[in-house]
């Protein structure tokens, strides 16, 4: 199972966000999703200035075996998209807490919605379940 960073909080679909501390949340999808959909082709990111909410889809990860909607974690407006992964959508198999960041999230109150995605050691557990 690969290392899950204690910084980060999870949601039960596999994407990650990590609080930066000045209102804005970076999102992306967990190691395990990665592997689980392959080499990663293309994604559709939401557009800077969109609004999203905490639980629907705004973007997508397309890889040689399905695509797969990308779900925001808090509520709040895009302010930053990985540009990057336009060209190299596989950048988030190579480093998906790193480089392969997918949008980030400017939030005006997300104690609540941050309070219910996982910690790293229930996201683990979740994942151990699923391999059982």
């Amino acid at each position: 199972m690969s290392e899950i960073p204690g910084d980060l909080k999870f949601m039960k679909s596999h994407e990650w966000a990590r609080v930066e501390g000045d209102g804005k949340v970076t999102v992306g999808i967990s190691d395990h999703a990665q592997g689980l959909l392959g080499d990663l082709v293309y994604v559709d990111l939401p557009d800077v200035g969109d609004s999203v909410q905490a639980g629907n889809a705004c973007a997508v990860v397309e890889s040689v075996k399905a695509a797969s909607d990308v779900y925001a974690p808090v509520s709040g407006t895009i302010v930053a998209i990985n540009e990057a992964l336009n060209d190299k959508p596989e950048t988030i198999n190579e480093d998906a807490y790193g480089e392969g960041w997918l949008f980030v999230i400017e939030v005006e109150d997300a104690e609540d919605e941050l309070a219910e995605l996982l910690e790293p050691d229930d996201y683990a557990e979740l994942l151990e379940d699923d391999e059982s």
